[in-house]
């Protein structure tokens, strides 16, 4: 199988711990959102470096606990040898807020030998943290000589 071959199988079937064990390497890293946000983590326990393939499927059950997802749409894939990239759309709804996130998303991911090695997953992280969102209000100040914004 391909790497972008393994990369789709494995993005088709995220929902089934038995066929992602299948495709996803016992020593693979997975990043999502970033490398490591200590409070974001708090929201959303599975952000940051992730170690094993376990982590992959773990990972993603918590994922599939908080969130209702309405589509998933990968709009490119291409790749380079062991390489993938995959960007699209998605949206979900926050199972306990009822929040809905329409975001895009990147991918990059590596595969050998019908094993995905490595996930790095991106997206609209102001969004999907915001799902979770129930109270309160949160300043920023972004440009030097602007007023602060409050959301």
């Amino acid at each position: 199988m391909s790497p972008i071959d393994t990369v789709v199988a494995m993005l088709t079937n995220i929902g089934d711990p038995s066929v992602m064990r299948s495709l996803v390497a016992d020593d693979c890293t997975y990043i999502s959102l970033n490398k490591n946000n200590p409070d974001l983590h708090k929201i959303m326990p599975w952000c940051g470096t992730n170690l094993g393939g376990d982590s992959v499927i773990e990972n993603f059950g918590k994922i599939f606990q908080c969130w209702d997802i309405m589509e998933f749409n990968p709009v490119e894939i291409f790749g380079s040898d062991d390489r993938v990239a995959v960007f699209g759309t998605f949206k979900y709804r926050s199972k306990v807020q009822g929040q809905i996130v329409d975001s895009p998303f990147a991918i990059l991911s590596k595969a050998k030998d019908g094993k995905v090695n490595f996930i790095q997953f991106m997206e609209d992280t102001f969004a999907t943290s915001a799902s979770f969102k129930v109270s309160g209000s949160a300043t920023y100040n972004n440009f030097p000589g602007t007023e602060p914004i409050v959301v």
